[in-house]
């Protein structure tokens, strides 16, 4: 009998320990992302894969393909080839391809690159069916950009006399209440 007891009294403990938990997250603020719509703010050390950097004044890769960040890999993922086109004073990067899948974001490319000519990119959410999708040709990728971006990206002066290009509409978000983080939104793709 007085196991029971025990037993009743230790249950009913168990009980009002566990409501009191469930009663106190009831009551406190939301921090659910809404995801398609709507993303965390990434930390600003965050390293996702490399990417090459664009000359502000030509609008073209900085890389001349000395081969340092290949050189620098442990693990022999990048590939670097390069050509020295007429009337240039250095060669140009002709082909810039990354195996991402070999990848281990260390960083000694970043470091080895003299000019700053590539650096860590922003791209987070990365997902594929095949191995393939992740062998990236950084080169072919930066002139896409440009030629999608269009003028958004080219010289100063030549932006001047530049159409002006209507924003995308971003889906709407409430403010953030205190304790909740801050969360950036993305542009809503309209179809």
């Amino acid at each position: 009998m007085k196991n029971a007891l025990k037993e009743i009294v230790s249950g009913f403990n168990s009980l009002v320990t566990g409501m009191r938990i469930t009663i106190g997250q009831f009551f406190k603020p939301i921090v659910t992302v809404q995801y398609p719509h709507e993303t965390l703010k990434i930390p600003p050390r965050f390293r996702g894969h490399i990417e090459l950097v664009r000359d502000p004044e030509t609008g073209q890769a900085l890389c001349y393909s000395c081969k340092l960040c290949e050189r620098a890999c442990p693990s022999d993922c990048i590939t670097v080839d390069g050509a020295k086109l007429e009337g240039a004073k250095k060669k140009s990067v002709t082909n810039y391809t990354l195996d991402f899948t070999k990848c281990s974001l260390c960083g000694s490319c970043v470091e080895a690159c003299r000019d700053g000519a590539i650096r860590f990119s922003r791209d987070y959410n990365l997902a594929a069916t095949s191995k393939e999708e992740f062998v990236m040709d950084l080169f072919k990728r930066l002139q896409d950009e440009s030629q999608t971006s269009g003028e958004a990206n080219l010289p100063a002066a030549a932006q001047s006399d530049a159409v002006p290009v209507a924003p995308s509409p971003v889906a709407p978000v409430a403010a953030p209440s205190a304790g909740q983080p801050e969360i950036q939104t993305r542009p809503v793709e309209t179809k």
